[in-house]
């Protein structure tokens, strides 16, 4: 699974600089020509990197201003692009974590994405879900246990299935064992929800930061695996 990148913008000598440079880097490029379609597909899709021509498109500013706002994108890297009416600092006090000049060069273009690359792959593992199945235990604060079965496993947390419906008591602990790993983990969570097919997420708590790496480690390492697996970038135009 490749890093995601959208890019809000009419100009198409942007696209001609900066698709080939995301795409060295396996960043797939989708462009969206219109502030209004850019705003939406916010809402409804998840983008690592969203990139928005502030200056040369009209209503581009506003899409910065609320991308914090959406759910999907709030914590996505974003990339402001100026042309002499928003400032630097303007464009960073909107929430941009990366400027960039125009006119932007194939050099300016590949320093940006090559400085932004860490922030991209830590919000995608800080997100990504691995479907796995694995035992986990968890121990109440009255002492009693429940074995459940994951459905998923992020860094912040993990979907369970269990017969019957989740104890009210809080969780003291939960146990499991990293699949195919001989990593044991023992961590502090909360049930983020629950509903009455035996289903709920945990939400992690206080990770120590030796789990924390043991974690980052496993998943870092299944999303390399399935870049390695992935189709060429391709890019798509909406309107």
């Amino acid at each position: 699974m490749g890093l995601a990148s959208l890019l809000i913008s009419r100009d198409t000598t942007v696209l001609r600089v900066l698709r080939p440079t995301l795409e060295k880097l396996s960043i797939t490029v989708e462009l969206c020509s219109g502030a209004r379609s850019g705003g939406e597909l916010l809402i409804s899709s998840k983008f690592d990197a969203v990139i928005v021509d502030c200056d040369d498109l009209q209503g581009g500013v506003e899409v910065l201003q609320n991308l914090r706002k959406a759910p999907s994108n709030r914590n996505s890297v974003a990339f402001a692009i100026l042309n002499g009416k928003t400032t630097t600092r303007q464009a960073f006090e909107m929430g941009a974590n990366f400027v960039l000049q125009k006119p932007i060069s194939p050099l300016n273009a590949t320093r940006c994405f090559d400085a932004a690359l860490t922030f991209m792959d830590r919000e995608r593992r800080r997100y990504f879900r691995h479907p796995v199945e694995m035992k986990v235990v968890i121990v109440f604060s009255h002492g009693t246990e429940l074995k459940t079965t994951t459905s998923n496993l992020s860094e912040g947390g993990m979907a369970i299935r269990f017969p019957g419906e989740m104890p009210k008591d809080m969780i003291s602990k939960i146990q499991f064992t990293l699949p195919g790993t001989n990593t044991s983990l023992e961590l502090k969570a909360e049930v983020a929800w629950a509903d009455k097919a035996g289903r709920a997420g945990l939400r992690f708590l206080d990770v120590p930061q030796s789990s924390q790496h043991q974690l980052e480690t496993w998943l870092t390492q299944l999303l390399q695996d399935q870049s390695l697996l992935k189709a060429k970038p391709t890019t798509s135009r909406r309107k």
